[in-house]
């Protein structure tokens, strides 16, 4: 039964978010919020829902390990996982905002999180604050900084012409899914470590962590296989400050999330940070600029490893 709530919440969570999506970016054309706007706040955010229902989920019903991990777990997997595999099927092109602005601030993020976790073995409302401020003021300063042009592919301007009844509609089947997913995951991933004698944080840093990565991984995937646009290594990279700042910036802000597993501390956020520097030492040797297939397989072996020494330890 744990295995089907498992697979009923990541289902529910991949539809939740793709209605959620649809129904923020139409409703944002209905408020005449601009293109750029929509990209880079309306669609992020969104996007960010599944992994913010799950943390919320998980720290509200005693499980905060779960709450931390699928955040560090996705942020492992999005390079690793989504990244590796995205490259191998087809080469990444790397861009100058890439070293300029959002790896240094990806970074940032990461050793914020990994102090303040750090620091007194909790995320307090006050430090998840500071993350969520913060995330905004790297939202504010994108969208003053971002051409219109660059995020026009990413938001599909059909939505504008969708009726309020369909926006209404939509809107609450994203919530809902996205409330049922969220609950049946974590419901499911907490029997399942126990059946197996593993911690939770093994299964959030794990399966729910790959689970809330699929929608970004199929995306990528299919986009890079059919060769239609550059798959923007910004996005994916974006996608890690999204976790760090909204989901748990958010989640303690509702209720504090206190480390109850020290293999947190002493192994799967070191992780997190190792992939986030390998992805920068992988776009600056050769052919630099570029991340492709030799160096995508070497980041789903990297990946691999993780699992097999997280499922070991």
């Amino acid at each position: 039964m744990s295995i089907v709530l498992l697979i009923l919440g990541f289902v529910l969570l991949v539809i939740g978010g793709e209605f959620l999506v649809r129904s923020s970016v139409a409703l944002s054309f209905k408020l005449n919020i601009s293109k750029i706007v929509i990209g880079m706040t309306v669609v992020s955010f969104a996007t960010s829902a599944p992994e913010l229902l799950v943390s919320l989920q998980a720290a509200l019903t005693g499980s905060p390990a779960i709450a931390i991990n699928n955040v560090v777990g996705s942020n492992i997997a999005n390079i690793g996982l989504v990244l590796g595999i995205t490259a191998v099927v087809g080469s990444i092109a790397v861009d100058t905002s890439f070293y300029k602005v959002n790896w240094p601030v990806m970074m940032l993020f990461s050793i914020a999180l990994y102090y303040f976790l750090w620091n007194d073995n909790q995320l307090t409302a006050v430090e998840g604050g500071v993350l969520f401020a913060a995330l905004i003021a790297f939202v504010v300063f994108l969208i003053k900084t971002q051409k219109s042009d660059e995020v026009s592919e990413e938001v599909d301007e059909a939505l504008a012409a969708v009726s309020n009844f369909k926006i209404i509609i939509w809107f609450l089947i994203g919530a809902l899914a996205l409330y049922f997913g969220s609950e049946w995951l974590v419901q499911g991933a907490t029997e399942i470590a126990r059946q197996l004698d593993v911690s939770e944080a093994v299964i959030g840093v794990t399966m729910i962590a790959i689970g809330t990565s699929v929608p970004e991984l199929a995306a990528s995937v299919i986009a890079a296989a059919k060769q239609e646009k550059a798959i923007s290594l910004g996005n994916l990279i974006g996608s890690n400050i999204f976790n760090i700042g909204s989901v748990l910036g958010l989640t303690s802000m509702i209720k504090t999330i206190p480390v109850t597993e020290s293999s947190i501390l002493s192994r799967d956020i070191f992780w997190m940070l190792i992939f986030g520097a390998i992805v920068l030492v992988l776009a600056l040797i050769p052919k630099r600029h570029e991340i492709g297939k030799l160096k995508g397989f070497a980041l789903v072996l990297l990946y691999s490893i993780f699992i097999f020494l997280v499922f070991k330890g």
